[in-house]
């Protein structure tokens, strides 16, 4: 099974143009994007989080549930959901701002225990900021790269909710001995100020930029660099399509067999060149559709 660990919250979606629009609910976060994506390709996952008992929360759980997700160890609380409300602009992209104030996954603890058939554990976005989850998800983090289980982590960074931006950058580097896979935007590394060679000599066993409608590009310990364009589309909204990046790289490397990062070291460049193109499909079906939709695997070819 495949654990992703991190926030769900409601999207608050512009309808329409104008200053005031009608703001549509959707399911959302990049953890509960991926975890979503992840069911839906059809690999087993378990999503780990703190949900509000509130209706949102419900939908939330529904949503999980409706892709074939165990909730199991999801935590609940009386506090209210997350919110983020988004602006897409013409092209596409979105930018979100937050109500985060008491909410409910920001009071995330750490489990006791990791399941024993747990293959790979997926980190990421407004978990790791808010405290005091945050420090809950980076120990859970640290705990399962100790046992020798496959971590990934895409940052996703929401610089609007970073209050330090050097205290973050210095945060998300010690992060990155205990991180098997690490995922990121060109946007992300930006601002993070580092480069792909830089991240793999601190741990990583693979680094995966996205590039938009460019494509993906994998950079591996052995110094190769494997890239792909991305796949032409009509794209309606960007919404979800890195957290199917994600998903669509998790599922692949699963169904190779590939989550250690002794298997990454293994995998060529047909390997790595089939597995991007896989996650550049999904990611195109994701953005051809109206906020965080990821395909199911009967949409796809296989990885």
């Amino acid at each position: 099974m495949i654990i992703v660990a991190g926030e769900a919250l409601i999207d608050l979606v512009p309808q329409g143009a104008g200053a005031l629009v009608h703001l549509r609910p959707a399911r959302g976060g990049g953890p509960y994007n991926t975890a979503v994506a992840l069911g839906r390709l059809g690999s087993p996952t378990v999503f780990c989080s703190r949900v509000s008992n509130d209706a949102f929360g419900e939908a939330l759980l529904g949503g999980l549930r409706e892709a074939g997700v165990d909730v199991s160890s999801v935590q609940r609380g009386a506090e209210p959901t997350t919110l983020a409300v988004a602006t897409v602009d013409p092209d596409g992209s979105a930018a979100y701002s937050f109500y985060v104030e008491g909410t409910a996954d920001r009071l995330f603890t750490a489990p006791d225990r990791l399941p024993d058939a747990v293959r790979a554990v997926s980190f990421g976005t407004v978990s790791l900021v808010l405290e005091p989850g945050a420090s809950a998800y980076e120990e859970l983090l640290r705990t399962a790269a100790a046992r020798g289980v496959f971590t990934a982590l895409d940052p996703n960074v929401r610089a609007g909710l970073i209050a330090d931006a050097d205290a973050y950058r210095a945060r998300f580097k010690s992060w990155l001995p205990s991180v098997s896979l690490l995922k990121l935007s060109e946007e992300d590394a930006r601002w993070l100020g580092g480069t792909p060679r830089e991240w793999l000599a601190s741990g990583p066993a693979a680094v995966v930029i996205t590039r938009g409608g460019d494509g993906l590009t994998v950079f591996t310990q052995d110094g190769a660099a494997h890239s792909v364009p991305g796949e032409p589309v009509e794209v309606v909204d960007t919404i979800g399509a890195g957290d199917t990046v994600n998903a669509a790289l998790l599922h692949g490397l699963a169904a190779r067999d590939a989550l250690s990062p002794a298997a990454l070291a293994d995998l060529d460049a047909e390997d790595w060149t089939a597995l991007l193109r896989f996650a550049a499909r999904a990611a195109a079906i994701t953005c051809s559709r109206a906020g965080a939709q990821p395909p199911y695997a009967a949409e796809l070819d296989a990885p």
